[in-house]
């Protein structure tokens, strides 16, 4: 048996079963596919795949076995990697960041920037997607650190720690009547037209249930991942802006912003990587630089399974 075995039967259960789509991903074909899985599953005597034709219809009892199995052989190959990159590269190497598009834009820049005029030499690669996006990418190792406020905390094999609290604002032009209302309400909010996130980014869910508790139903007029999109329209006059707080805190532009964390509550967003994965230096060094929460012996002992409780 070997690594590239390993990598197959991986990979092809990630592209749900298709050996076609498997050898595509990994730049094979798919005959040696099917030829390498076959070989694993006779060395072991059990069958991975149970089969119909030649088509992989579903994995196994004992398959689930050997997949939990490889992914800690594979989980710990990576980390070799990463320790022979850190003791032989010293300071320099890749560090992947998977987020959502309000983190990415609001308040990762300082960090990035601080990170590359410590590590010069480590290249920064930003994957931006929807939190369950960003909690596969973690899952699947394109990502080494993951950061959003929904869903990461909801996977099993991810370690997360609350980074910060943060609230949501409104936004309207300034000549709305809710630009001269400083503590605006639940009531005056839902009469408007509202243009705020996608129900799965962003703390939207608490907005949902803040109108719930009150019984009331406000009017969506759009629905968007991206702050600055929902700022657009709000500006074009189609309805109340509902956006994280660091979306507008420096400058809102043309529009008001009201801060609505009274109506809302706080939102918490996460830090996460994969379990058992091993982290470089830097890469402590980027998550400190998010929060003064977060510090080296807090991570380490959260990845070495030493208590559950960081809550804020």
């Amino acid at each position: 048996m070997n690594l590239q075995q390993f990598r197959f039967v991986q990979e092809a259960v990630r592209r749900n079963l298709n050996l076609t789509d498997t050898a595509k991903a990994l730049h094979t074909s798919q005959p040696g596919v099917s030829k390498a899985i076959l070989e694993l599953e006779e060395e072991l005597g059990i069958d991975i795949f149970a089969r119909h034709g030649k088509r992989l219809r579903r994995v196994t009892e004992p398959g689930q076995e050997v997949l939990k199995a490889i992914d800690i052989i594979l989980r710990e190959v990576a980390n070799l990697k990463r320790i022979g990159d850190e003791f032989s590269k010293q300071d320099a190497g890749t560090l992947s960041i998977a987020t959502t598009h309000t983190q990415a834009r609001y308040v990762l820049p300082g960090p990035v920037a601080a990170l590359r005029r410590r590590y010069p030499k480590v290249q920064v690669v930003l994957h931006q997607g929807t939190p369950d996006q960003v909690a596969k990418m973690l899952l699947a190792e394109t990502a080494e650190i993951g950061l959003a406020t929904e869903a990461l905390s909801g996977y099993e094999d991810l370690i997360t720690l609350p980074c910060y609290e943060w609230q949501h604002a409104i936004v309207v032009p300034r000549e709305h009547p809710l630009a001269a209302v400083e503590r605006p309400t639940l009531e005056q909010i839902a009469a408007e037209p509202l243009v705020t996130y996608h129900p799965t980014v962003t703390g939207r869910s608490r907005i949902d249930a803040a109108f719930a508790r009150a019984r009331l139903h406000p009017q969506v007029a759009l629905e968007a991942l991206d702050s600055d999109v929902i700022k657009t329209y709000v500006k074009l006059g189609l309805g109340i802006g509902i956006v994280a707080e660091m979306a507008v805190r420096d400058d809102p532009g043309d529009l008001v912003a009201r801060p609505v964390g009274h109506l809302f509550g706080q939102n918490v967003s996460r830090i996460a990587f994969r379990r058992g994965a091993y982290l470089r230096h830097f890469v402590y060094t980027f998550a400190e630089s998010l929060s003064d929460r977060l510090t080296r012996a807090l991570i380490q002992r959260a990845m070495g399974g030493g208590g559950e409780a960081y809550e804020l």
